[in-house]
């Protein structure tokens, strides 16, 4: 559906914007604030794109919802407004608002707001009830130590700000993220416990740090002396990565600062190596003991060293243990949240010896079916999957095939075909009938890691969120 100029086509996601701008549209006389306001509210939003006429804003009625909408007044002759509810959950829609245009870029009153209905080729589900049900484990095994969820990198993939909001029912202490943008997003969102950016802080970006109320992580003793704003400090026991040595005395003994908040530490094996928390845990000991003082706030474990760390702490920092990866071998599993699905796009019927795929790497040994999912790299599912992978299709486990291409990637139906027809949806991380394929199985698949397919998981897939979701998006 293509809309003329000078049509706005505002598009569902998860990303928002500031409080001035979506207060626009709680108003009930919208005549006069149109014409001042509309090219402000353009400039201010979080991402604006020019293409064939149109105007992009990326976020804006997801954030403003259908209740206000239906506040707008319609131009005479217009149609009545059409909104659907932003529960649902079975399409992805992009929202539509009509400007009349008057002389150059001043516009009238808003008018009609329709829906246009998209089609999804894969997408990631989100369940936030079991993410939050996994930070209630997390708490309990820490022994009502306060959380401190790690949402960095748009919280593993799966976005920081609807699941900053879907813990919000378990009052975190805060949350840690890792760049002053990623803090900005959440405070932009309405997010006001603390927020902690856990790469070191450089002296020169305390204005940025202010800007948005954010909590600095500092390893320099020369920094710490600068900073103005609380900070925590950040000891390095053997990660080796950040932080002032756990044995630098002359360092430690030189932070003097009043703005000291918090001391931390990085457990760097506690997943498979349970004696190396013990001796990190005993060299963070030694170093908090040459602070001038002890801070108000010590914390340390990660989602391992929650389970294998015996030590009361006042904060704990789960992380991969929220989105469903599992914390070590031999610990409590976590619940399943995050679920890969792509749809059936393309079935061919294929003879002994047929290739597949770029560098016909692989050939049919019998006459088999092929079905291509709209899902590639580009998406985050890796190359190196070709060969060990399997999906989930109608219930059943059927083999990847083939070169993992850029949009797509084939599977080997068998010789029945399992009566698999195009549109069908298979799910390569998640469950299908009494059949699941596990975020870490999926992840061996791939040489990798499971954070690191949470966090590959590409843009384009559209997020559709379960459980909690009206207090986690409203």
């Amino acid at each position: 559906m293509r809309v003329p100029a000078p049509h706005l086509v505002l598009h569902r996601t998860h990303h928002v914007i500031g409080p001035k701008e979506a207060g626009l549209l709680a108003q009930h006389d919208l005549e006069g604030k149109v014409q001042q306001e509309i090219p402000q509210l353009v400039s201010n939003t979080l991402w604006v794109a020019l293409a064939q006429s149109e105007i992009q804003l990326e976020g804006f009625f997801y954030e403003i919802g259908p209740e206000r909408l239906r506040c707008l007044r319609s131009i005479p002759r217009a149609s009545p407004p059409e909104i659907a509810h932003q529960e649902d959950r079975t399409s992805k829609r992009r929202w539509f608002l009509h400007l009349h245009l008057r002389a150059g870029y001043n516009t009238g009153p808003l008018v009609n707001p329709s829906t246009e209905l998209v089609t999804e080729r894969a997408w990631v589900e989100v369940d936030l009830a079991k993410l939050v049900q996994n930070a209630e484990t997390a708490r309990t095994t820490a022994g009502g130590a306060r959380l401190l969820p790690m949402v960095k990198a748009d919280a593993y993939g799966l976005g920081a700000v609807p699941v900053a909001r879907a813990l919000e029912r378990l009052e975190p202490w805060g949350y840690g993220v890792a760049t002053v943008e990623e803090g900005a997003e959440l405070r932009a969102a309405g997010i006001r416990r603390p927020i902690v950016v856990f790469t070191p802080a450089r002296a020169e970006l305390e204005a940025a740090y202010r800007a948005s109320t954010l909590t600095a992580v500092l390893d320099d003793p020369a920094v710490a002396a600068r900073w103005t704003m609380p900070f925590h400090l950040e000891i390095d026991t053997g990660m080796g990565r950040a932080g002032i040595r756990w044995d630098a005395a002359e360092q430690l003994t030189a932070v003097h600062s009043p703005h000291l908040e918090g001391a931390f530490t990085h457990f760097h094996s506690a997943d498979t190596n349970p004696a190396s928390v013990i001796c990190q845990w005993e060299r963070f000991q030694h170093a908090l003991g040459l602070l001038p003082r002890r801070p108000a706030l010590v914390h340390a474990a990660n989602s391992a060293g929650i389970f294998r760390l015996g030590e009361r702490l006042d904060l704990v920092r789960p992380g991969v243990f929220l989105y469903g990866g599992s914390a070590g071998a031999g610990l409590p599993p976590p619940e399943p949240v995050a679920t890969l699905r792509a749809r059936v796009v393309s079935l061919r019927r294929l003879a002994s010896g047929d290739s597949v795929s770029y560098g016909a790497e692989w050939r049919a040994a019998v006459p088999t079916t092929i079905a291509t999912l709209a899902i590639g790299y580009a998406d985050g599912v890796r190359r190196s999957v070709q060969g060990r992978a399997q999906v989930l299709i109608g219930g059943c486990r059927r083999p990847i095939v083939g070169r993992v291409t850029m949009d797509m990637l084939m599977v080997d139906l068998g010789s029945t075909g399992l009566g698999v027809r195009v549109g069908q949806v298979a799910t390569l991380v998640g469950s299908d009938g009494k059949e699941t394929i596990t975020l870490d199985e999926f992840a061996a698949w791939a040489g990798t890691i499971d954070y690191e397919i949470l966090t590959g998981l590409g843009k384009r897939l559209p997020r559709r969120y379960l459980g909690p979701t009206r207090e986690a998006l409203a």
